[in-house]
């Protein structure tokens, strides 16, 4: 992140050591230590959040974009045999919601195969 090598790192410590004293440097250390792992913390959880945001950006302009695709809309007036317009996806003309797709017959009664 911020290109320092280890000469850099043995230059600082020597200097802390110098300045802080032998006792209380270990305690420093273990304190920015702590301080360093909360910030990459944070930047971690920052660049998730961008990341989700950017792919939620994404999906909804893809979605807007398959939804624009007149062969979708043909292909839902072929499943529910009547034609849809604009803002009437999954609801009829009266607000009422009906499935799109015909209901899955039920299974023949009979011993249940999976119990037991």
């Amino acid at each position: 992140m911020f290109d320092i090598g280890f000469s850099e790192i043995l230059f600082i410590m020597v200097i802390a050591l110098l300045v802080v004293g032998p006792e209380r440097l270990p305690r420093i250390a273990r304190t920015a230590g702590l301080w360093v792992g909360k910030m990459r913390g944070f930047v971690t959880s920052v660049k998730a959040d961008i990341d989700r945001e950017l792919a939620t950006e994404e999906l909804r302009k893809a979605l807007e974009k398959q939804a624009a695709v007149p062969e979708l809309e043909e292909l839902l007036d072929e499943v529910t045999g009547k034609p849809v317009r604009a803002g009437e996806r999954g609801a009829d003309v009266d607000g009422a919601d009906k499935p799109v797709l015909p209901p899955v017959e039920d299974a023949p009664d009979g011993p249940d195969k999976n119990a037991g």
